[in-house]
This record gives C-alpha cells, sequence and structure tokens, in this order.
C-alpha cells in the first residue's frame, strides 16, 4: 500500500505510515482459525458431558477430560488476544531533515531530559552505565537543551566515582564524536567495532582505556581508595557524603551536579550536557516502589532543575546507536495535529553480542517488533521500559484533564529560571527526593510512572492508553538503541518470572485488561494488552500437555483421536496454522528459520519455567504468603560461559526449581516416546490410535535436546546437576505412582 502521510498542514512531512500487505490475509486466517476452535470447543464439551452422564465413568476420567478441555481453552484465548496485533500492523517513516530546517528557522528546540537506571554496580557494571550516559551526552542535539540524569537506586560511591570519571572523559569525547561525525558515540562500541587508524583515535582510545581501568580497579577493591583519583575538593566531599550506617536500604538523598551546562564547556569551547547523579533517599520504612519508585524521583528533580518537556528513559545498559534520535521523536511530538496526543514513542530493544542462533530468544522478537507495529495500527504501542521518549505533560493527567502536580516547580509548564546548582534549585530537588515526599499525593496513581505492579513499563503504558493518551512505535532501519543481553538460562528465566508476576498483577487487579482495558480503548487495544497481562497462563496447558496427559498415555489411557477420525485433521491445522503464522512473522522481521526455532523452543521452556513459578509465587503474593522483590538481572559476563553461549550451549550449572520441571518434563515425555514404540512393534494395529500424543512427545523430545545433553552428555560446569536429576526423577516416580492407582479403574 502507498505511504500515508501525516495529517498536517506541514510541507513537507515529518512523517508517513502505510499498513502492511499482511493484514488482509491475516484477517481471512483469522476468521477460519477461529471457526475451527470453535468446532473443537464443542467436541470436547459434548464428549465431556457425554462421560459425567455415563453412569460408570470414573472421577480420574472426568478430571482428565476437564482438563484437556482447560488446556484447549486457554490455548483458544490466548491465539484470541494474539490476533489483535495482526488486525492492523503499519511501519512509520520520519524525516528528520525536514524537522532540522522547520527548527532551526524557529530556533526553538525542546528540552531533552534523559533518565538513566541503574541498581547495582555488581551486577550493572558502572563502566556499561558511563557508556550508555556518554552516548546520549553526544546526541546531535543542542547541548544547552541536553541533561543526563543518573538514578543509583544501589546507592554506591562506586557508580558516583564512575561518572566523575565520565564527567572528565566526556570534555575530550563529545567535541571528539563532532569533529568525526560519529554515528556510534558510546565509546565502547566504537572503540570495539573500529581499528584505530589515526593519531587522535590512538589518543581517545587510550583515555578512555585509562579511564576505564581506574573505574574496574575501584570496583574490584569495592572502596574508592586512591586519592590521586580525585582531583578535586568538591570530588573528595561528595564521596565523603557515604558514612557510616550508609547502607544500600537505608541512607539520606544524594544529588551531585557533575556539568552544569551553564558553567562547564568541553576542551573546544563548547557547552556541556547537565550531568546529574541522583541517589534517592531510602529508609527501612518506606516504600521503595523499585524502578517505578526512582523513576518519579527523577521525574520530581528534573522538574525543578531543568523541567525539559521530553524525558527519555534508558537502562544503563542501552546505549545510543544513533545520535539523530531525538530528532525522530519530535517528528511525531512536535506534529502540529496528532502530536497533541501522544503520550510517547517508543523505539524497540535491539541487542548485541546476540549469537548466531538466538540460544535464549533474547531478541523477543514478538515482544519488540512484531506486536508493537500491531498495536501501533491501533492506539499505539506499550511502554517498553527502555528506549522511549515521554512528553512530560502526559505524566500529569489526561489529554483533557487538569494537571495534577502539587507544586508550581513540578507543573509541566513552569519553566526554571535558577541555575541548576543554586541553593533553591538544589533545596527543592533534595525535598521532592525524600522518601516520604509522596504521601498522601497522586504519585504512583494519577501522576508519573505508575505503582501496582513489577512491570511498572507495561503498567504505566497501559493507564496511559486508557487515560487517552496514544502512542508511536518507530523502528527505523538503524537501531536507535542497543542493549547487553544476560547469557545465562537462570537469569533469562528469571527476568521472564518477574514480568509474568507483574502482569498478572494487573490482570488480577481492578485495571484488568479484558474489562478495564477493553471499556476504555475498545477490544482490540484491550485483547493486544490482555496477551501479556494473562501470558502466565501459558503455564497451564504446557504443564497439562507434558506431564498429565503423558503420564496417562503411560497409563493405558489415550485422550487423542486416531488418525481415521476426522478431529485428528482438526488438530493438524491448529498445529501447523499456528506455527506457520509465528513463522512467517518472524520472517517478516529478518529473522532466520533457525532464530524462529530458539524462540518457539524458548516459549516452551518459559512455559514450564517462568510462567509456572510465576503463577505460583503471584498466587502466594495474593494469599499474604510471600512478598515480591525486584531482582536485578546480572550483565556480568563469565568467559567461560561467554565461550559455552557462542557455541549455541545451554547453560544450566545451578540447582533450581527451574531445571527441576525442564527435566521432569524431557524424562517423562522420553518415556512416553518410547512406550508409544514398543507398543507400535507389539501392537501395529494401534499406531493411529497412538499416533497424535507420540508426535507431541517427539516434538518436545527435539526441543528438549539441549536438556538431554545437560543431563547425560556434557562434563562441563554448565551441565545439569546431578541433584536436580535426582529430583527430577523422584518426583516423576511419586507422580507415576498417584496416575497409576488413580486410573486403576479406567483401565479395567
Amino acid at each position: 500500500m502507498a505511504p500515508t502521510p501525516n495529517l498536517s498542514t506541514s510541507t513537507p512531512p515529518l512523517h508517513t505510515f502505510h499498513v502492511h500487505r499482511r493484514a488482509v490475509p491475516y484477517r481471512i486466517f483469522a476468521v477460519v482459525y477461529f471457526s475451527a476452535i470453535l468446532v473443537l470447543l464443542y467436541h470436547h464439551i459434548y464428549k465431556l458431558f457425554t462421560n459425567l452422564l455415563h453412569p460408570t465413568t470414573s472421577f480420574s476420567l472426568v478430571f482428565l477430560h476437564l482438563s484437556v478441555v482447560l488446556a484447549d481453552a486457554i490455548f483458544a484465548f490466548m491465539w484470541t488476544t494474539t490476533q489483535a496485533f495482526r488486525m492492523r500492523p503499519i511501519q512509520r517513516r520520519t524525516f528528520p531533515d525536514n524537522l532540522v530546517k522547520m527548527l532551526d528557522k524557529s530556533g526553538e528546540y525542546p528540552g531533552l531530559d534523559v533518565f538513566i537506571f541503574t541498581a547495582d554496580p555488581y551486577k550493572e557494571p558502572p563502566m556499561s552505565v558511563v557508556n550508555t550516559a556518554l552516548s546520549v551526552m553526544a546526541y546531535e542535539y543542542p547541548t544547552d537543551k541536553n541533561s543526563v540524569y543518573i538514578s543509583d537506586d544501589g546507592g554506591s560511591k562506586l557508580t558516583l566515582f564512575a561518572f566523575m570519571e565520565a564527567a572528565r572523559f566526556a570534555r575530550h569525547w563529545l567535541p571528539f564524536c563532532r569533529e568525526k561525525r560519529l554515528v556510534e558515540r558510546s565509546p565502547d562500541a566504537y572503540f570495539s567495532n573500529n581499528n584505530c587508524c589515526s593519531s587522535k583515535d590512538e589518543e581517545m582510545k587510550t583515555m578512555y582505556e585509562a579511564m576505564k581501568g581506574r573505574v574496574e580497579n575501584m570496583v574490584e577493591r569495592g572502596e574508592v581508595m586512591n586519592e590521586e583519583y580525585l582531583t578535586s575538593k568538591h570530588d573528595r566531599d561528595a564521596l565523603n557524603k557515604w558514612k557510616l550506617g550508609f547502607t544500600h536500604q537505608d541512607h539520606p538523598t544524594i544529588i551531585e551536579v557533575l556539568l552544569d551546562n551553564g558553567e562547564d564547556k568541553d576542551i573546544t569551547g563548547y557547552k556541556m550536557p547537565n550531568l546529574v547523579y541522583i541517589a534517592r533517599e531510602k529508609s527501612k520504612s518506606s516504600a521503595h516502589h523499585f524502578k517505578a519508585g526512582a523513576l518519579n524521583v527523577l521525574t520530581r528533580v528534573s522538574a525543578t532543575m531543568t523541567n525539559a518537556p521530553v524525558i527519555l528513559t534508558l537502562d544503563c545498559d542501552m546505549h545510543s546507536n544513533d545520535p539523530i534520535t531525538p530528532l525522530r521523536t519530535l517528528c511525531f511530538l512536535l506534529e502540529p495535529i496528532m502530536g497533541l496526543e501522544v503520550a510517547y514513542v517508543q523505539f524497540p530493544q535491539h541487542f548485541r553480542g546476540i549469537n548466531k542462533n538466538d540460544t535464549y530468544a533474547n531478541e523477543i522478537k514478538r515482544s519488540f517488533r512484531v506486536d508493537p507495529i500491531g498495536m501501533d495500527g491501533l492506539q499505539g504501542t506499550c511502554y517498553l521500559g527502555t528506549g522511549c521518549f515521554f512528553r512530560r505533560r502526559s505524566l500529569f493527567g489526561s489529554p483533557l484533564s487538569q494537571l495534577f502536580a502539587e507544586r508550581r516547580e513540578l507543573n509541566p509548564e513552569h519553566v526554571v529560571d535558577k541555575n541548576i546548582k543554586s541553593k533553591e534549585v538544589l533545596s527543592m530537588a533534595h525535598l521532592v527526593a525524600s522518601s516520604n515526599y509522596e504521601d498522601g499525593t497522586n504519585w504512583g496513581s494519577k501522576i508519573g510512572f505508575r505503582y501496582g505492579s513489577l512491570v511498572e513499563d507495561y503498567y504505566t503504558g497501559y493507564k496511559l492508553q486508557c487515560e487517552g493518551w496514544k502512542s508511536v512505535f518507530c523502528d527505523p532501519e538503524r537501531p536507535a538503541f542497543l542493549g547487553d543481553i544476560p547469557i545465562n538460562l537462570h537469569d533469562v528465566l528469571s527476568q521472564n518470572k518477574r514480568w509474568a508476576i507483574g502482569h498478572l498483577e494487573v490482570a488480577f487487579s481492578k485495571y484488568c485488561p479484558l474489562m478495564y482495558g477493553v471499556n476504555s480503548m475498545g477490544i482490540l487495544m484491550g485483547l493486544a494488552y490482555a496477551r501479556y497481562a494473562f501470558e502466565a497462563f501459558w503455564s497451564i496447558p504446557f504443564t497439562i500437555y507434558a506431564f498429565l496427559i503423558p503420564l496417562a498415555f503411560i497409563n493405558g489411557v489415550s485422550t487423542f483421536p486416531e488418525v481415521t477420525n476426522p478431529l485428528f485433521y482438526l488438530y493438524v491445522f491448529f498445529f501447523v496454522g499456528a506455527y506457520a503464522q509465528d513463522l512467517t512473522d518472524f520472517l517478516l522481521t529478518n529473522g532466520t528459520i533457525m532464530q524462529w526455532w530458539s524462540d518457539q523452543r524458548m516459549w516452551l521452556i518459559r512455559g514450564l519455567t517462568s510462567y509456572l513459578f510465576g503463577s505460583i509465587d503471584c498466587s502466594f503474593q495474593k494469599l499474604g504468603i510471600s512478598a515480591l522483590g525486584f531482582n536485578v538481572t546480572n550483565k556480568v559476563v563469565d568467559d567461560e560461559q561467554s565461550k559455552r553461549y557462542e557455541q549455541g550451549t545451554f547453560e544450566f550449572g545451578i540447582t533450581s526449581p527451574f531445571f527441576v520441571t525442564l527435566t521432569m518434563a524431557a524424562i517423562i515425555n522420553l518415556i512416553t516416546f518410547v512406550v508409544g514404540v514398543v507398543r507400535v512393534v507389539l501392537f501395529p494395529e494401534k499406531f493411529g490410535e497412538m499416533f497424535v500424543q507420540m508426535f507431541i512427545s517427539g516434538f518436545v523430545i527435539v526441543n528438549c535436546w539441549p536438556i538431554y545433553e545437560g543431563i547425560a552428555l556434557r562434563v562441563d560446569k554448565g551441565r545439569m546437576p546431578t541433584k536436580t536429576i535426582t529430583i527430577s526423577l523422584l518426583l516423576l516416580g511419586i507422580l507415576h505412582c498417584v496416575t497409576f492407582f488413580s486410573l486403576t479403574h479406567v483401565r479395567h
């Protein structure tokens, strides 16, 4: 289809979009597939009632059939929610050159406040955070309009020391980027991907490596000890704020202005962007709200200091990969008609260091590339937590409502007319960063980033769109940001478990997307948000198909139709249709078949681990049995793990409940397949009856090959622990005994 221009009077346009051609065939396929689902569910319900009405039917058989109905009903529900993304996927294109011409005439570049969040200097190395900050400080954007705020939720002097070093290095790095017109403006990325071909390059690399060495030396020691690194009284005084009794969970507010664009200049005389370090006040009695709480502190502190109308939120390891990204954003936010309704512009998450076949599906292509273009064609994509530019106004109320800001200094329309280091500004900044400031206010409910879910990004974007705001998904050819990935399977699954818990918290709240979301945004947007809110429900059919049905088969009870039954072809259609459509989505977003295979395998693995344990933990929380916390994903790379990851080898290595369920599923389905083969050899006429179960178990076996390697074929440190294997076998033995005695009556 031809591109559709933005509906503005500006000539030439700032952006265009077009609807993907696959939208129409996807709609037709959805009607056919949904009709087939209704036929299957009718058959299940009919068979279930037939068994219930039969006087000799055992409770065990009814329970088994009811489980199959539940599994297939959840499959149908989740498939239905996914179709919302396929009704109107669109692709956007921006014209930043046209924007620059417009802004150069007016001279009105909006201010930009960048929020970078970090929480642990040992899991999130300070040099990674430094590279992220330097890359956005070097944006192709007026430096007097650019401010970078670092939220150190770990309250570590190691992080502050790293940024003291970064501030000094930036005086050389920013003019170097301008002079060479670099596209890669993260020093680590630039020096890793480019050979130093001039004396200037060599000089800059030497300077960077020296800074890196000083920072990493201090992190290794765990203390800032070397006085020769502290070149000013200001630095020494700042680090002396870490006194006896200062802990991660109990410390006062620390705000340090490391660079002030009103005073500080680089080596060529250009103004420097503002650079501010913040460790919000914490006390044992206060609620911390983890990342959302830190972002709200940054929102308030930045309002008192600069109050830029545009805010960029970035994870500490997600550096800029394109210096004109702010200009691409303004192509939407400054659009005369549509722009006034846009709360945020979301860029996709791209990652460096992914191995050839993306073993752990770290690219998360469906959530970060496929689904967002579908939501963008409706009312806008969800907030993905990083790489997102917000209109500050959107965080203070709906488009048509009055602002909720309780102080003049926090009003998004307030103009800051005092120096960032002035006593009045710093005093107000410390006040709004205090741990009890939000008591009795609307922060986290009607203002700022929203509380109530571990996935504050998803929840914040959802609430903003329910209030009437729209959003935009911008996916330029050159990735706007690049991040690091976990290369340890346990870290990947732990991260997904946290997301699953957070989504369930929204699903079972009064803001459930199926009710509140549908009423606020319409059925398609409600279903799209429900797809994530209920994603942990995948664990129910996966558990039934991976354990209950194979155990029943081993004990002589089959739940699937024979190949001669017309219902068999319905199962074939479901399997082939769903996987073919998913593969099509993957290939159309520049994926490969092997990467798709890794993605669907990790989907199955998450279903039996992250989603299963996330559901259990969330249930316990609802019962008041346990409290949930925010776990920082480890971003430190181990050399041996890195080598195994590059080879595509799964990393187990530790005893974890995640690996127990995976091992159990791998073993029980291998046994099921072997039992099926033996029965076919002994009773060839029963092959048609057993084919579907053998196929499913065979499919599980193929997906579980890395687990079998970890159990029996590897001797490295990443193999499956013997303790995990032993526990899995013991639990399988117990399950088999329970199933055997439960189905005794059915067999006879």
